[in-house]
């Protein structure tokens, strides 16, 4: 493995921790009385201004915000506004649905990600997406009926859970598009300082987008967010998930991603789950029973299943982005 992909994978790694952690912090801050609308509020609040001030702090970053084109504004924005309905749906549902088991759901994210890979950017050709959606179906289908029937979460739970990382997987290959990634070639930066700077720009205006959609409806919907509103015990939550669960995550996969394309960053994400369901367990009290867990390998076989292998097409070599989709 040469040294830029490897640091694509612990980049990614990074970021699947990110997200993990953005899971676990939701509960206490829920416990002490803010719902999934101010906390989402609140965590894209504190991302977008991490973002903004990481690329504030970097010339590299600020020359790569200079060479924007209006369209790719847009484009980021937009990616964040999509965004919002995946974080919104992923965090309402998990107001009933354990941390871990929502960890192991919403991951038929990377198998929808490598079934859409093949048609839209680089992935795989043939049956085996479509192998390892199945194998990855019956996996979580497994984790849910290790559930006692009395203790069983409501059926709209799981499918705010699944519809999240529905919409995350198209989100995924939106932003490889983004990136420049095609079904004919991995277009990704060769110079990894300009793909990192583009990737913080790219987070910062995603962030944005959401930051701002979250703020409309919260404030539409008459949820108590302001500062005052807030108990004093949900800030550090509150906090870890904007610096965690968004600022992190969302930079270091977009960062990642550029390094080792969309579908390879899915497939390294398979650490989430894991992440989740420990700390889960050492944070929260939380366990998986043994019908669960053998639900959460079996969709982390399908992860695996989903994409690896040859490439559609053979490997294809990297080259600079197009000035028409860098950023």
């Amino acid at each position: 493995m040469d040294r830029q992909r490897l640091i694509g994978v612990v980049i990614t790694v990074a970021s699947a921790f990110g997200f993990a952690s953005g899971t676990i912090v939701a509960r206490p801050v829920y416990a002490a009385g803010v719902d999934w609308l101010g906390f989402l509020t609140w965590r894209f609040v504190f991302g977008a201004a991490l973002s903004w001030l990481w690329v504030a702090a970097w010339p590299a970053s600020r020359a790569a915000l200079r060479r924007l084109e209006r369209r790719q504004v847009t484009i980021a924005v937009s990616l964040g506004l999509l965004f919002t309905l995946n974080a919104g749906t992923y965090f309402a549902g998990l107001q009933w649905i354990p941390a871990s088991l929502a960890g192991v759901i919403v991951y038929i994210y990377p198998v929808l990600v490598a079934v859409l890979a093949s048609r839209f950017t680089q992935g795989l050709g043939g049956p085996r997406p479509w192998i390892a959606l199945g194998i990855t179906m019956v996996g979580v289908l497994l984790a849910l009926g290790g559930i006692p029937a009395v203790d069983r979460p409501p059926l709209l739970g799981i499918v705010l859970v699944m519809s999240g990382g529905a919409i995350y997987s198209v989100y995924i290959i939106l932003s490889a598009r983004l990136s420049g990634e095609r079904s004919d070639r991995l277009g990704r930066e060769t110079d990894p300082g300009r793909a990192t700077a583009s990737a913080a720009v790219t987070t910062a205006l995603t962030m944005t987008g959401t930051m701002v959609m979250y703020l409309i409806v919260a404030t539409l919907a008459g949820t108590h967010f302001l500062p005052a509103a807030i108990p004093a015990s949900a800030w550090p939550g509150l906090f870890a998930g904007g610096a965690l669960g968004s600022f992190l995550a969302i930079q270091a996969f977009y960062a990642g991603s550029r390094r080792i394309g969309a579908a390879n960053a899915a497939l390294v994400s398979t650490v989430e789950p894991v992440f989740i369901v420990s700390m889960a367990a050492i944070f929260l009290g939380e366990h998986l029973a043994p019908l669960q867990l053998a639900g959460a390998a079996l969709v982390i076989v399908g992860v695996v299943i989903a994409q690896t292998g040859a490439a559609r097409g053979g490997p294809q070599p990297a080259r600079p982005m197009d000035a028409e989709t860098a950023g």
